[in-house]
């Protein structure tokens, strides 16, 4: 099991493919196989790495709080061990947050970056039309958390899968292997959403991030989420904005085909 220990953790990784370096950033309670359905395709171009971000699955889970920052200096600290950097960087959701906060540090490891729905609530959360929205998604978190604050993983799985991310009845039709392991991140995720920096990320930073980003979301998301788009183009100088008809969270899950099309048609213009 190929395990690099990086930033003082064990991080799990796969690597396929030739080609210029590509790396894909998960979000909360997945780990790399959430990239299944488009990797083969990827890495027939790319040379593609996919890991365990800290904390889920495979990589080590180190005791005590935890930040994104720490994150996103794994991600920087993999990159180089791997003698990846300067790379392209696609995240998804909080792997997407991730990659943005590293790429307003350090630009310099990156190639491009491709990032869906990141959930920076924060930068948006003076915006008077999504107060309500903002206010009613806190609510519905904060009983997620309730409920693995409780050792309720079950409970707090099923409700941030059926009323935050997806919708009602989702959570019975996800494959086995695919709720075992949303319940083993649980912990994680609860992690992750202590950090008091989670909804944020450095727009002055970014704003002086060279290289070109993508930046996307999908029609059947939760409104905020393409408040966050629009904030994120504004901000980033090369910064062009897509958006997946039919999908919504996890397109690169629900739309491999049309995901793969997107991202390749962006990096090789990249």
């Amino acid at each position: 099991m190929p395990v690099i220990r990086v930033n003082g953790v064990g991080l799990y990784y796969e690597l396929a493919g030739a080609g210029d370096p590509l790396v894909l950033v998960h979000g909360s309670w997945s780990d790399h196989g959430t990239w299944a359905a488009v990797l083969p395709a990827l890495a027939e171009r790319y040379r593609v790495l996919v890991y365990d971000r800290r904390g889920h699955s495979r990589s080590e889970r180190p005791a005590g709080q935890g930040t994104r920052t720490e994150d996103e200096q794994d991600l920087a600290a993999l990159t180089e061990a791997l003698d990846l950097a300067p790379t392209h960087v696609v995240g998804s959701s909080f792997g997407g947050s991730t990659a943005l906060g590293l790429a307003a540090r350090r630009p310099e490891l990156f190639r491009s970056i491709a990032v869906h729905e990141p959930p920076l609530m924060g930068i948006v959360g003076e915006d008077p039309d999504l107060e309500p929205l903002v206010r009613a998604m806190a609510e519905k978190l904060e009983s997620v958390f309730a409920h693995l604050r409780a050792g309720e993983d079950l409970a707090g799985a099923r409700q941030f899968v059926e009323e935050v991310a997806f919708g009602p009845g989702v959570w019975d039709q996800l494959p086995e292997e695919l709720r075992e392991t949303v319940l083993a991140n649980a912990p994680t995720f609860l992690d992750e959403q202590a950090d008091p920096g989670w909804s944020f990320v450095d727009l002055a930073g970014l704003s002086g991030y060279p290289g070109p980003a993508l930046l996307t979301n999908g029609t059947e998301s939760p409104p905020w989420f393409a408040a966050i788009i629009s904030r994120l183009a504004e901000t980033l100088p090369r910064a062009e904005v897509a958006t997946f008809r039919g999908a919504g969270h996890v397109p690169h899950v629900s739309h491999p085909e049309e995901y793969v099309r997107s991202l390749t048609g962006f990096l090789d213009a990249a």
